[in-house]
């Protein structure tokens, strides 16, 4: 009785709580009231969550200066909201509590605000107020995420504020903020993309640091599934993590080493969640463009080569070694460094054997897990997905050039064919996926795979592989295998309706063995159970496409007469509802989806990805190729032999124009080294040029030396030259200095017509009484001398320019003279002679030499004279060209006032066209009033005159114009 009287009680009680916090006026009463609720609502969470929500959201209002009421109202409200506490009661208890949680979370969120306080109170530091408030917006997201998403997607700074708790220095807080963080981002990519921006890429990773890496505890492993959270199906953010050199801080992740301890279990949750942020950057769903370049992103910073390092270490977990295998195989894919690197990796085994290899023996043995023999699988897969090399390559360690005769190493291509005809089904069916794989659009490979031979037994020749692969198809159930029935069957037929499309080589290859076409219809044809419609199916594909892609070389087997086997034994209807039987399949629809072969059990492993999509290609075309006539395959055949003509002409040009373009270069490359020769054949001959002038100098130096020597030969002749050259070239120097003079004339004269002009046209502009046609004319005039006086300007300045030039060739020519003069001074006693004529000499050289001097002397003086000259026509230049921009400012002033004074005559015509229309308007007023009026020749004759003057007006100012 004393327990129900208590629960009779309780309402009383909260309610008498509730009326407390809210009519008391003591804060130290509220806060007792609400510590009181608090300690209720874990019990009560109804009761006091109906009567009290409404009161503690109005304490958060109004009481938010004491940090230890709001934090007792803030766990209050976790208490009622939250469902992670709870008593076990009854079996239906934790879905009422669900359904109490999400009830009340609608009702808090109902008023937008309450969300926009909580996020104020988040910015208060104190502990008792931020974690409380922390762990109820979580708690609110965990009810009703996309409404409070949103709700705080539109709050201003909302994101922000969040962000803020992972750089608080309070352990608990900063985890919990990333727990916050976690459910924010669940599957918003708006937020995401905030969060991204707001550097949380770049805390995170600091805090994964912080706490060891993949050694680090549960606060890692949160801080990995946001950082998923963020990138996954995001490509904006994945492009910014890749941008911001994000990649190469994942590397310390995989330094784990070659140990045999050290395994937690948190540690390989961690690091499984690491391969897997590595996957969602590299994903095949992910763009191409984005995919390649953090792949080549993980190839630079070496965390592809620390993939491949724990791939070939010891003692790592069969989990964290089938997910490394994987995320390899997506770094790789179709990126070719990558794919080259990954062919190159050796295992540490002595001998080293390639890392390819030491995988596909774990694919083909049955010891293996399931899961790992699958993983495997997807990396060959993805090894060679748009590898044309590391087909080839595969391809070739089965020809038998290649092949080892010591049998000392074991090649991929052996290992396949071993798996290919193993007892074990699911050995069979990954070696025939991956075979096919090796030939996927690659014609090349398939005619290669055409010379394998296979020993099958001691005395019997050599088989095809082709020939082995339908032995086996046809022998069906007869070879005891473990596994499923038709895995087997069905990889065999996978691998040759792959290894025949696009190849019509194979093609008659296949048809060669008498027994092929016959099995195909007697399966087709046959009826059996539900598992046998696929193999049927498969069947039927396999003959579609040994019509489609026949070349009509064999006549027992060509086009028509399949068709007509068809229509014989099967039925056309029939054939192609087998043939749908392909792609109606379950496992079909579900192997289309995703390039990994992803199975639960062995027995569901029945279709490749990229097999998927070859039924999906050809299923349509075989379809039309059965029902098509003879006559309509002549016009396709006549169409493709024109096709093929016209291709071959389109090559045999693209090789013309090749081989043109490889003319092209190296004529190119004999111009350039043509030009090379031509500039180095100047050099010489601009060497050449001044040894030969060097050679002329040294022959007159020594003509003037003999001439010395031998006077009576002409050496002291008056009237030949004077030390070889004096003579003509002091007459040219007097020739040049009076045209100099002539030309100097001219210049003064044309300068004086100048200023005459100049003083004109100031005199013009000056006079006072010009109208303003003849301003208009005048500034015309001005405007043509002005351009006029520009032109001979310019042929001016040229000419001074000539003058210059000349002047200083005559002063190097003058120092020539003098320095020749010095010498012949200097050279002048000659040994040898008698003293009388050695007298005479010098007498006549004295006065050569005086009247050298003096010409000298002369020749100083007019070039002196000269450049005085040229620098008064050079200041008298600067002087007309001051003139001439001081008429042209005043020619642009006349402008102005001329444009002025027409805007004024415009608008004065305005005014009295108004008045001439106010006055007509007046008459004709005064008319309908009856009253006469005079004056009205006069008003006439006054509209004339303003007509006349109007007139003239425009006259003028179209002559202006």
């Amino acid at each position: 009785m004393s327990s129900l009287y208590s629960s009779s009680l309780l309402p009383i009680s909260i309610q008498k709580l509730c009326d407390r916090v809210a009519s008391s006026t003591l804060l130290d009463d509220r806060r007792n009231a609400v510590r009181a609720l608090k300690s209720l609502s874990k019990k009560y969470r109804l009761e006091v969550g109906i009567q009290a929500m409404e009161h503690l959201i109005h304490v958060l209002q109004t009481d938010r200066s004491d940090s230890e009421i709001i934090g007792y109202a803030l766990d209050t409200l976790y208490n009622i909201i939250s469902n992670d506490e709870e008593e076990e009661v009854e079996e239906n208890s934790t879905r009422q509590s669900e359904d109490l949680g999400s009830q009340f979370t609608e009702i808090f969120i109902k008023q937008q605000e309450n969300v926009t306080l909580l996020l104020s109170l988040l910015e208060e530091f104190d502990f008792h107020v931020r974690w409380p408030g922390v762990k109820l917006l979580t708690s609110l997201l965990k009810q009703l995420g996309p409404q409070v998403q949103q709700i705080i997607l539109v709050s201003p700074m909302g994101v922000s504020r969040l962000m803020d708790l992972l750089a608080d220095s309070r352990e608990v807080i900063r985890n919990d903020g990333v727990l916050l963080l976690q459910a924010l981002t669940r599957s918003n990519g708006a937020i995401q993309k905030i969060v991204a921006f707001e550097n949380a890429f770049e805390r995170l990773l600091d805090i994964i640091t912080e706490e060891g890496n993949s050694d680090g505890g549960i606060v890692v492993e949160d801080c990995l599934i946001l950082l998923q959270n963020l990138l996954k199906n995001n490509n904006s953010n994945q492009n910014f993590f890749k941008e911001g050199s994000y990649i190469q801080s994942m590397k310390p992740w995989f330094e784990v080493g070659d140990e045999n301890s050290g395994w937690s279990a948190q540690k390989v949750t961690n690091l499984h969640l690491m391969l897997q942020l590595i996957r969602v950057l590299v994903s095949p769903t992910n763009p191409p463009g984005a995919t390649s370049s953090c792949q080549k992103a993980m190839f630079q910073c070496g965390l592809l080569q620390q993939l491949c390092t724990i791939l070939m270490a010891t003692g790592v977990p069969a989990d964290i070694l089938t997910e490394t295998i994987n995320t390899v195989s997506e770094v790789i894919r179709g990126y070719q460094v990558n794919q080259d690197y990954f062919a190159s990796v050796n295992a540490p085994s002595n001998p080293p054997r390639p890392a390819i290899v030491v995988l596909l023996m774990s694919m083909v043995n049955e010891r293996q897990p399931f899961v790992l023999r699958c993983a495997v699988l997807y990396c060959f897969q993805c090894f060679l997905y748009k590898n044309q090399k590391g087909q080839g390559e595969i391809v070739s360690t089965l020809l038998p050039s290649t092949i080892d005769a010591t049998g000392n190493s074991v090649s991929a291509g052996q290992l396949l064919c071993g798996g290919l005809f193993s007892t074990d089904s699911l050995s069979n069916w990954c070696a025939a996926v991956a075979l096919a794989h090796a030939l996927q659009e690659n014609a090349t490979q398939k005619e290669q795979l055409l010379r394998v031979q296979l020993a099958t037994s001691i005395g019997n020749p050599p088989v095809s592989l082709l020939q082995q692969c339908t032995n086996i198809l046809s022998q069906g159930d007869k070879i005891d295998r473990r596994g499923s029935k038709i895995q087997t069957r069905v990889g065999l037929l996978m691998l040759l309706c792959t290894w025949l499309s696009n190849c019509p080589i194979a093609v008659t290859h296949f048809l060669h063995n008498s027994a092929n076409v016959p099995f195909l219809t007697g399966q087709i044809a046959e009826n059996l159970g539900e598992e046998e419609q696929l193999v049927q199916g498969l069947c039927a594909l396999l003959l579609g496409i040994t019509i489609y892609f026949n070349d009509n070389s064999l006549e027992s087997y060509m086009k028509e007469k399949l068709k007509q086997l068809i229509e014989k034994r099967i039925g056309k209807e029939n054939f192609i509802e087998k043939l749908g039987f392909i792609s109606k399949h379950e496992l079909y629809s579900r192997a289309s989806q995703k390039p990994q072969p992803n199975f639960p059990s062995p027995e569901y492993m029945i279709f490749d990805h990229e097999f998927t999509k070859l039924v999906k290609e050809l299923e349509g075309v075989i379809t039309k190729a059965i029902y098509k006539s003879s006559e309509e395959d002549k016009k396709e055949e006549e169409v493709k032999k024109t096709l093929e003509q016209h291709d071959s002409i389109v090559t045999h040009y693209k090789n013309m124009i090749r081989e043109q373009d490889l003319q092209l270069e190296e004529l190119k490359q004999q111009i350039s080294t043509l030009k090379c020769q031509n500039e180095q054949l100047q050099t010489a001959v601009t060497q050449q040029a001044s040894q030969i002038q060097q050679h002329k100098d040294q022959y007159n130096l020594l003509k003037v030396q003999l001439g010395k020597d031998n006077p009576h030969q002409g050496s002291y002749n008056d009237g030949a030259q004077m030390n070889g050259i004096q003579p003509e070239e002091i007459g040219r120097l007097q020739e040049e200095i009076e045209e100099l003079k002539s030309n100097q004339e001219l210049l003064q004269s044309q300068l004086a017509e100048k200023d005459s002009l100049i003083e004109n046209l100031r005199s013009t502009q000056t006079s006072p009484g010009t109208n303003e046609q003849s301003s208009v004319t005048a500034s015309a005039r001005d405007s043509e001398q002005i351009a006029e006086l520009k032109q001979e300007l310019v042929t001016l300045k040229s000419q001074l320019n000539s003058q210059s030039l000349e002047i200083t060739k005559l002063q190097t020519e003058k120092q020539e003279l003098l320095q020749k003069t010095e010498a012949f001074v200097k050279s002048v006693p000659v040994p040898g002679e008698s003293e009388a004529g050695m007298a005479t000499e010098t007498t006549d050289v004295e006065g050569r030499l005086s009247a050298l001097l003096q010409e000298t002397k002369e020749l100083k003086n007019e070039i002196k004279a000269l450049s005085e000259e040229r620098t008064a026509i050079k200041e008298q230049l600067n002087s007309s060209n001051s003139t001439i921009a001081i008429l042209q400012n005043e020619r642009n002033k006349l402008q102005v006032d001329i444009t002025d004074s027409k805007k004024e005559q415009d608008d004065l015509l305005v005014l009295l066209a108004d008045q001439d229309q106010k006055i007509l308007a007046l008459t004709n007023k005064l008319k309908e009033l009856g009253h006469p009026v005079e004056e009205e020749d006069e008003l006439e004759s006054g509209d004339q005159d303003d007509e006349d003057e109007e007139n003239e007006d425009d006259g003028k100012d179209q002559d202006d114009i």
